[in-house]
């Protein structure tokens, strides 16, 4: 028990590793293998190297980008003995371009492993695509240059009724999967506009399971889809930008009237969470979580002249002992802007009731939009885009006449 213990704790060391992956082009320093490229042009199953690939399906994320890979099982046994070096190569063709393949490698060290090691080590790998079919072929060896080698084929496809949603990726394309949720976005041309829309933005990066002591990547990346959806809104001048965690009851992290979202710096920001612990002031207040939620829905959502034109709020759910109190609420008065709720939520048949900041959106006379879906972000944000071009047209128009 113990060198199995020691077996799978060396691997987890090490298959960490194997979630990113470069991309491997065929000039500018780097070339494949001879024996490498006729491992993938005979197109043979082999099982040099023992090993069990299962491609995983292309599906379309929140980034809305598809995400297509595969899984590997490798018998401990198989690597045992002293370090080695385990080197995936393969490439992906589209069926449309089949003289434009792209190549990836990727590569990890192995540490020790005892000779009488049981069970079955498991790594992935992943990479994106547009729409279309494409062909996989694929190799991994060791230092001995036992090779396990497969193929076979995928397809992304968008079903008809999504077939609107533009997709930030294009038809035929391949990418490497991207490993890092928080680099900064490209500029956006802006459209030139006397006075551009200005949106404020509170997000609770939270995780979906209010108990989980972690922030799971899947949430976290749908989070910043949302964030990345509106940073690249072209008609949006100025961002601002309030991330909370409503565990912790604290804000994480303040952006104000920036013309471009700091998506490093709330990355940074976000490292300071510690939900695994539980700050003993928190517990002693009884109502600590809804006074907090209403001081901070009351002090970002203010009826000023420093209101924007619309504010956003994004996370999955709240779920408190108490609402937000409605003399608090109806103390902004009459909100010169919408307010809309995006609740990120990925199983909304498990707790379909209102959430405890939907409650007070609805008592703002605001909108909320379930995002359980990449094709709900893409719609609900279209809507919402819509419904703040017509606010500001109309308020505009107002004032205008009334200056008249």
């Amino acid at each position: 028990m113990q060198k199995l213990a020691f077996a799978a704790g060396a691997w987890a060391a090490f298959a960490s590793l194997l979630s990113g992956q470069q991309l491997m082009p065929l000039s500018g320093g780097a070339h494949l293998f001879s024996s490498d490229a006729a491992v993938l042009e005979a197109q043979e199953k082999r099982t040099d190297l023992p090993c069990t690939v299962t491609p995983v399906k292309p599906s379309l994320g929140f980034d809305l980008k598809f995400h297509a890979g595969y899984d590997i099982s490798i018998p401990l046994k198989e690597l045992a003995g002293e370090e080695n070096m385990l080197t995936m190569v393969f490439r992906v063709t589209p069926e449309n371009q089949p003289d434009d393949p792209t190549y990836f490698s990727q590569r990890t060290a192995v540490p020790q492993i005892d000779a009488d090691a049981h069970g079955d080590a498991y790594l992935s790998g992943s990479f994106d695509v547009g729409e279309g079919k494409y062909h996989v072929s694929w190799l991994m060896r060791d230092r001995a240059e036992r090779v396990c080698s497969s193929n076979w084929d995928v397809e992304a496809s968008l079903p008809a009724k999504d077939k609107p949603m533009a997709l930030d990726i294009s038809p035929g394309a391949v990418r490497p999967g991207d490993e890092e949720p928080f680099k900064q976005e490209p500029p956006v041309e802006r459209e030139a506009r006397e006075t551009p829309l200005n949106v404020k933005v509170i997000v609770n990066f939270a995780p979906q399971d209010a108990s989980s002591a972690t922030l799971q990547p899947l949430d976290t990346n749908a989070l910043v889809s949302i964030l990345r959806n509106i940073a690249r809104e072209p008609r949006i001048g100025k961002f601002s930008v309030v991330a909370f965690n409503m565990q912790e009851q604290r804000v994480i992290y303040r952006q104000q009237e920036a013309s471009q979202i700091d998506f490093p710096g709330l990355g940074e920001a976000l490292k300071t969470l510690n939900l695994g612990t539980v700050d003993l002031k928190l517990l002693s207040q009884k109502h600590g979580d809804t006074e907090f939620l209403t001081s901070l829905i009351t002090r970002e959502i203010k009826s000023d002249l420093e209101q924007p034109d619309a504010v956003i709020i994004a996370g999955p759910k709240v779920v408190l002992d108490d609402s937000v109190p409605q003399d608090a609420l109806r103390q902004l008065g009459d909100l010169k802007c919408p307010v809309f709720y995006m609740n990120y939520n990925l199983n909304p048949q498990v707790n379909p009731w209102r959430d405890a900041i939907g409650s007070a959106v609805r008592s703002l006379k605001g909108a909320e939009f379930t995002i359980s879906r990449p094709r709900d972000l893409f719609f609900a944000w279209t809507e919402i885009m819509g419904r703040i071009v017509k606010s500001k047209f109309g308020r505009t128009v107002t004032g205008n006449s009334a200056s008249q």
